[in-house]
């Protein structure tokens, strides 16, 4: 079995749930506390040993491939300044091991990945959406990786929403083969009615070559846009494929209220902000006659 050395990282999307902010930034780039969304998807990548990363671009988006390479005026005004703790930082950005691709039209994420099929060739791969982050203990990826040694099968991460929320995910259903493990037998994209679960896809994946050839032939489903969920739900028909409980901490930065919640929750984590931060807020929550605690 072969190891996962290689990622796509979509990242061509349109970002339209925070315009205008992303009529000139890509979504990708929008920052974190102190360092962009895409930053964090990256070093859990690294983190899990992943060797080679694609990203996946459109127009307009060179400011992501603007920040993984190095700029040579500021590291040497840095130098300049003595200011090597701020050079050290920059130099953490850069990564040789990057690569990009260009999707030329906004076909949805299962072209998005077809578009790295090149990239790939015949090896399983890991794919990492840009919405969700993962930051807190074993990370999601590596969390996939564990279970795709195990099963010698394509994996996806899921975790359980709110019924109120299911049709704004991806959802499967089936057998549960142990805790936190479930053999897909059904692969729902953004259920209307009827949902078979509430386990959402998270945007986490590894996947198997033979995905390809499928998307390669596959017909547009919701929104008009070929998904990976259909692909999915194509390739349980000859091949298995699990769904992997995620046991830690994601946040959903793909809508505003999930950006913010990281946003804060990581401010109060960082190493120089968690004091003066968590005073202010309690300063607003008093104010509001409300409490932290």
């Amino acid at each position: 079995m072969s190891r996962i050395k290689k990622a796509v990282i979509p990242a061509a999307g349109f970002g339209t749930r925070f315009l205008p902010a992303t009529k000139a930034i890509p979504k990708e780039m929008l920052p974190i506390v102190d360092k962009p969304a895409i930053q964090y998807i990256v070093e859990e990548a690294i983190d899990a040993g992943i060797e080679e990363i694609i990203i996946v671009t459109s127009r307009n988006k060179k400011a992501i491939e603007d920040h993984f390479d190095r700029n040579h005026e500021i590291e040497q005004f840095l130098y300049e300044q003595n200011k090597i703790q701020l050079l050290n930082l920059l130099k953490d950005t850069v990564h040789s091991e990057i690569q990009y691709v260009r999707q030329r039209q906004a076909l949805g994420l299962g072209h998005a990945v077809w578009c790295a099929r090149k990239f790939i060739g015949d090896e399983p791969f890991a794919v990492l959406l840009g919405d969700v982050i993962s930051v807190e203990g074993t990370s999601c990826l590596k969390q996939l990786i564990q279970t795709y040694e195990e099963t010698k099968s394509s994996v996806i991460a899921v975790h359980p929403v709110d019924w109120a929320d299911v049709s704004g995910y991806g959802v499967v259903s089936g057998k549960h083969v142990k805790n936190g493990l479930v053999n897909v037998e059904r692969l729902v994209e953004k259920p209307k009615s009827d949902p078979p679960s509430n386990l959402a896809i998270i945007g986490r994946y590894i996947l198997e070559p033979e995905i390809f050839p499928i998307l390669e032939r596959l017909s547009p489903g919701e929104g008009g846009e070929l998904q990976l969920t259909d692909a999915l739900q194509e390739l349980i028909k000859h091949k298995e494929l699990h769904a992997c409980m995620f046991t830690g901490k994601t946040y959903d930065v793909g809508n505003k209220l999930g950006y913010l919640k990281a946003t804060v929750e990581l401010a109060l984590e960082h190493d120089t902000l968690q004091k003066p931060f968590t005073e202010y807020l309690q300063q607003i929550a008093s104010k509001r006659g409300g409490s932290l605690e």
